[in-house]
């Protein structure tokens, strides 16, 4: 399912990507986005563990980016945070003796295919560095 952990993760890069040479805290990138700290260092960790930021400890530590905003697409930000986009399906099993509940599901996997694809196309075109640019 669809959550805002993309447009999180797009903003605190978004934010590294304006001080390159900074480390930035948790807490002022948390105040940009106006979230809890904790919310944004559990994501600064999948972006450490996906070599994106690096971060140190400590009294002038922070997060800053690993490598330039130009090396970074949407889409590999996109794959940081899923691994394709979902719109869901009920809950219960459709009736299989329906002529609609027989391959609802199996349409959705079509259309929902189809929206990856072009989502991934879409997003290995815009850079960090681009999107950046528009702030």
């Amino acid at each position: 399912m669809i959550s805002g952990k993309f447009a999180i993760t797009t903003h605190i890069l978004t934010l590294l990507s304006k001080f390159p040479n900074d480390y930035l805290s948790s807490e002022y990138i948390a105040g940009s986005i106006n979230l809890n700290p904790v919310l944004v260092r559990k994501e600064i960790s999948n972006l450490k563990k996906n070599n994106i930021v690096e971060s140190k400890e400590g009294k002038n530590g922070g997060t800053r980016l690993l490598k330039p905003a130009s090396e970074i697409t949407l889409l590999d930000i996109f794959k940081i945070t899923f691994d394709t986009v979902n719109l869901g399906y009920a809950k219960n099993q459709p009736n299989p003796d329906c002529p609609v509940g027989k391959k609802i599901n199996e349409n959705l996997d079509l259309l929902y295919a189809d929206i990856n694809e072009k989502i991934n196309v879409q997003l290995s075109t815009v850079t960090l560095e681009t999107f950046s640019n528009q702030f």
